[in-house]
């Protein structure tokens, strides 16, 4: 089987896992979110930016965390298929992108040295940090420039999706450092 067959096999089989258990830990999710976010403001004394996204079906939606005095949040953006790039999320009214996801198209792309933290959405994660994602590889595109790759970046994901064996991995697939579910802010080591 080749690696193609073996990621859409995954996919199928982690979006599934995804979509029964979703509902059941979204708000647990939700809470761990917030405690990582708590101590992140607490470690630093000046803006803290941090990378969500606009939450699709079966994603845990974070969008409340706009409500969070003294944090600000970018989402990410497309205008050609394969890249990304982020942008504060002001009161900027948001429009699709390319994708027709909602972002902060109007709002200048942000340079890696303005974001703390990236909290990106996965139908599945390895214990080496592999994010099985929807197959664009925007994130890998992005992470693999620059000091983007400098950034911590965690995937959101319900325990269920903690894959107990490697996933297919191309030698793109840039490794997260690490995961949020219900349960634990789980960083790797590194």
């Amino acid at each position: 089987m080749n690696l193609c067959t073996k990621k859409r096999e995954a996919r199928i089989l982690f979006r599934q896992k995804r979509t029964e258990n979703i509902l059941l830990v979204e708000s647990s999710i939700l809470i761990q979110v917030k405690k990582l976010i708590t101590a992140l403001s607490n470690e630093s004394e000046s803006e803290n930016l941090v990378g969500i996204y606009w939450p699709l079906k079966d994603e845990v939606d974070l969008r409340s965390l706009k409500e969070i005095s003294g944090l600000s949040l970018a989402l990410p953006a497309s205008k050609k298929k394969g890249e990304i790039t982020y942008h504060r999320w002001t009161n900027t009214p948001l429009k699709k992108d390319v994708y027709g996801i909602l972002a902060p198209l109007e709002e200048p792309a942000l340079e890696p040295n303005q974001i703390n933290l990236l909290i990106v959405p996965a139908l599945a994660i390895d214990r080496n940090g592999i994010r099985l994602g929807y197959g664009g590889g925007c994130f890998d595109r992005l992470r693999s420039k620059g000091m983007w790759k400098e950034i911590e970046a965690l995937a959101i994901v319900p325990s269920a999706c903690i894959s107990t064996s490697l996933l297919p991995k191309d030698k793109w697939d840039i490794p997260f450092d690490g995961w949020i579910n219900e349960k634990e802010i789980h960083r790797l080591d590194k």
